[in-house]
């Protein structure tokens, strides 16, 4: 049974990568998650003193160390002296994402410009298509209303993410917000509809396990948490404000759409790694999200929403 180059585990099924020459299990088929561009890099580089061989994750090669437990509890060593080397093993370097690294990052616009530099792009982008998204359903009246809901569509986007880099870091793994140039090409096209220029990119998660859960979960666990703090103040403000207390319900609403999006245990979002980390997590954070996210629907597109806030 075929082997996935980075997590070493069986597969029913593989997907071969026509970049680096690997093969990879359903999880980890996308180069972007299986590092790829690491992968190609390090296939090149020659073995140092001391240090096991690159090798494929059906080939065995001798060292001279004893049996070796790497980490998670997986013993790659042998009794024979013999070592297995899979791609989680594989030394990252420490710092992968500089200039000088050494490491080609393909698939991510400017991949050498600064955190911030993405950072803010990525919020133009982002807070322009809120703007523009927003219009047609604002009335002359209340036009200073699409600066607020502009905003709230940039922060439910950028804590989803920056909820991902901060449990990464939590775990000293290396982290950066990119700006992926498939994204960009997708927001182009879509005209705003599909938005997403860009990610945190998180290098040296493998195997599905409490760190890679965590990892995946912070971002829709911020939007949970950041859309109930809204919904809750949308009825805090007086009605006689209007409709500043519905366009808090309109970012709650946001909130809850993204964070359920992500829940979608599919391709390569979080839904996928959580539903194989934990079931009662995922299960928690969709039961959670999806009814906030049908009431936050219907107050926002019914007559129920001018009812309650004015």
């Amino acid at each position: 049974m075929p082997i996935c180059y980075h997590c070493g585990t069986d597969i029913p099924e593989s997907f071969h990568c026509t970049n680096c020459g690997q093969s990879y299990c359903s999880l980890h088929k996308e180069p972007i998650v299986h590092e790829c561009n690491i992968v190609v890099e390090s296939l090149t580089l020659r073995p140092q003193q001391a240090t096991p061989s690159i090798v494929s994750p059906n080939q065995v090669m001798t060292q001279s160390t004893p049996q070796s437990n790497m980490s998670g509890g997986a013993i790659r060593g042998t009794d024979d002296g013999t070592y297995t080397w899979y791609r989680q093993e594989q030394t990252v370097p420490e710092n992968a994402f500089d200039p000088d690294s050494g490491i080609s990052f393909k698939g991510i616009f400017l991949a050498h410009k600064s955190e911030l530099t993405h950072l803010l792009i990525a919020v133009i982008i982002i807070y322009v298509i809120g703007f523009i998204s927003f219009y047609s359903s604002v009335g002359s009246a209340y036009l200073w209303t699409l600066f607020i809901l502009a905003g709230f569509y940039v922060s439910a986007f950028l804590l989803h993410e920056l909820g991902h880099r901060q449990v990464a870091l939590h775990f000293k793994l290396q982290t950066k917000f990119r700006l992926l140039t498939y994204g960009l090409l997708m927001t182009l096209i879509s005209l705003g509809r599909f938005a997403l220029p860009g990610a945190v990119v998180v290098l040296g998660l493998d195997k599905i396990s409490r760190k890679t859960g965590l990892c995946k979960a912070a971002g829709p666990f911020i939007n949970l948490i950041y859309g109930i703090i809204l919904f809750i103040i949308s009825f805090i403000i007086p009605k006689s404000l209007y409709p500043l207390n519905n366009i808090f319900c309109i970012g709650a609403y946001l909130n809850f759409m993204l964070g359920s999006f992500n829940m979608i245990p599919f391709g390569i979002l979080d839904g996928q790694n959580i539903w194989k980390w934990k079931k009662k997590v995922y299960f928690g954070l969709v039961g959670s999200l999806v009814p906030l996210l049908i009431i936050t629907i219907v107050i926002t597109y019914t007559s129920l929403g001018v009812s309650l806030y004015s």
